[in-house]
C-alpha cells in the first residue's frame, strides 16, 4: 500500500457523522444544505440525461460549459477568458485541486498553505512530492501579515495554495492581504493554486475578489471554482477551472488521466445555470445570510462567543470562554449529551493547532436549527 495515505486516519467529518447515527443526533457537522437545490437547474439536468449526449463529451468539458464559464466570470469579475485554452471541466473542485498540484509540483518543491485547511490539501501536496510550509491563522480575524510570508516563503517555492472565501473560518481575503500575498509570489516566481469554491457565498455586502481578476496575478493564479458550491447541488461534482494557457495546458494533462471527463448532463445544467440572473445568486445570498443571523442569535441567547462570519454555509464558536481548551472533546461530548454533532477546528490544522473554535454548519432548514438551538440549550444548563 502507499504510505501516504494508508498512514492517513478516518477524516473528522466521517467520524462526526458516524457519532451523529449512533446517537440519533442533529448533523451540523457536514457541509451541504438541506434544501434539493434550484428546480430549475436540477430540471435541466433530467432533460438532458433523457433527451441528451450520454456519452463520453469532450475531455476539456462541453463547448458550451466553458463558454458559460468564461461570460460568468466576465460578469461576476471582470475576468476575460479565452474559452478554449483557458477554461477547463473537472469532476468537482477537489479532482481540479489534485489535478492542479500534480501538474504544477515537482519531488521538492516547496508549497505554502495556509491553515485552517481544507483537509484534502495537504495529503494532495505530500503526493505531488510537495514539501509543505504552513502559515497559520488565528480567530478572530484569520489574517497573515508580511513577517509570517517571509517565513514561509523561500527560493523553493513554487506553489501557494490558497482559499477564499475560507472554509473553515467564514472570512473572505481582503485585498491589502491579496496585494500583500502578490507581491511574495511575484518575487519568488510562484504560481497559486486559489480554491475559490463559496465565490458566490458571501455575506453583509462583503465582496469576494478573484485573484484571477488581480493584475500582477493573472498569469500566476489557477481558479478553482465548484457549480456544487453556486448551486448548493453538492453531489454534483461539477469543478470549475480558469487558468492561463500555460497552466490551462499542464493541468489539463493531469485531468486527462485522473477522470478525464464529467457527466454531459451535469455540464450541460451547470452551463444554463450560469447564465441565470444576478437576483437569483443574490436572493441565494440573502438566504443563507438570513439563516447564519438566525443560527448566531441563536447561540449567543445561549451563552456562546460567535466568530464573525463573511462567508460560507459555517459558523464558529469560541468555546475557551466556557472554560474548555479542547475542541475535539468538546465536540464528543456535543454529540454524545447534547444531540448535535459540530466539527473541532483544530481537525482543518497540520500543526500550531487552534483547540477552542467549533464549526457549525447553518446551511438547514429553520426547524432543524432551532431543534439544534433547543437541545443546545438544555446542554448549556448542564455544562
Amino acid at each position: 500500500m502507499n504510505s501516504l495515505f494508508a498512514s492517513l486516519p478516518t477524516t473528522v467529518f466521517e467520524s462526526m457523522s458516524q457519532l451523529a447515527r449512533e446517537h440519533d443526533a442533529i448533523n451540523l457537522g457536514q457541509g451541504f444544505p438541506d434544501d434539493p437545490g434550484p428546480e430549475d437547474v436540477r430540471r435541466a439536468a433530467a432533460d438532458a440525461a433523457v433527451d441528451g449526449w450520454n456519452q463520453y463529451p469532450p475531455m476539456f468539458g462541453l463547448p458550451e460549459l466553458r463558454q458559460a464559464i468564461a461570460a460568468h466570470y466576465q460578469r461576476f469579475h471582470g475576468v476575460d477568458l479565452d474559452w478554449q485554452r483557458e477554461v477547463l471541466v473537472t469532476s468537482g473542485a477537489t479532482e481540479a485541486l489534485a489535478a492542479s498540484l500534480l501538474a504544477l509540483i515537482e519531488p521538492g518543491d516547496e508549497v505554502v498553505l495556509f491553515q485552517p485547511m481544507y483537509d484534502a490539501y495537504l495529503p494532495l501536496v505530500l503526493r505531488a512530492g510537495g514539501v509543505p510550509r504552513f502559515v497559520t491563522l488565528q480567530p478572530p480575524q484569520w489574517r497573515f501579515d508580511a513577517a509570517q510570508l517571509e517565513a514561509a516563503f523561500s527560493d523553493k517555492t513554487r506553489v501557494v495554495l490558497l482559499n477564499t472565501p475560507l472554509n473553515p473560518a467564514g472570512t473572505v481575503l481582503a485585498r491589502e492581504d491579496i496585494d500583500l500575498l502578490a507581491d511574495f509570489v511575484e518575487r519568488y516566481d510562484a504560481t497559486v493554486v486559489c480554491d475559490e469554491v463559496w465565490e458566490h457565498i458571501t455575506f453583509d455586502d462583503v465582496a469576494h475578489t478573484s485573484l484571477l481578476s488581480v493584475p500582477a496575478l493573472r498569469e500566476r493564479t489557477v481558479k478553482i471554482g465548484s457549480a456544487g458550491k453556486i448551486f448548493s447541488l453538492t453531489g454534483w461534482k461539477v469543478g470549475l477551472v480558469a487558468a492561463a494557457p500555460p497552466l490551462h495546458a499542464a493541468i489539463s494533462r493531469a485531468h486527462q488521466y485522473l477522470t478525464f471527463t464529467t457527466p454531459p448532463n451535469l455540464q450541460t445544467a451547470v452551463a444554463y445555470g450560469l447564465g441565470k440572473e444576478e437576483d437569483f445568486f443574490l436572493g441565494q445570498r440573502q438566504d443563507f445570510q438570513r439563516q447564519r443571523d438566525r443560527f448566531a442569535s441563536g447561540l449567543e441567547r445561549l451563552g456562546f462567543t460567535v466568530l464573525p462570519c463573511q462567508a460560507t454555509y459555517f459558523l464558529n464558536v469560541d468555546i475557551a470562554p466556557l472554560g474548555l481548551s479542547d475542541d475535539v472533546a468538546f465536540c464528543e461530548r456535543l454529540v454524545r449529551e447534547a444531540g448535535v454533532a459540530a466539527i473541532p477546528v483544530s481537525a482543518f490544522y497540520a500543526e500550531d493547532k487552534v483547540t477552542t473554535a467549533v464549526r457549525f454548519c447553518f446551511a438547514k432548514r429553520d426547524a432543524v436549527l432551532d431543534g439544534a438551538l433547543e437541545r443546545l440549550e438544555r446542554f448549556m444548563t448542564q455544562l
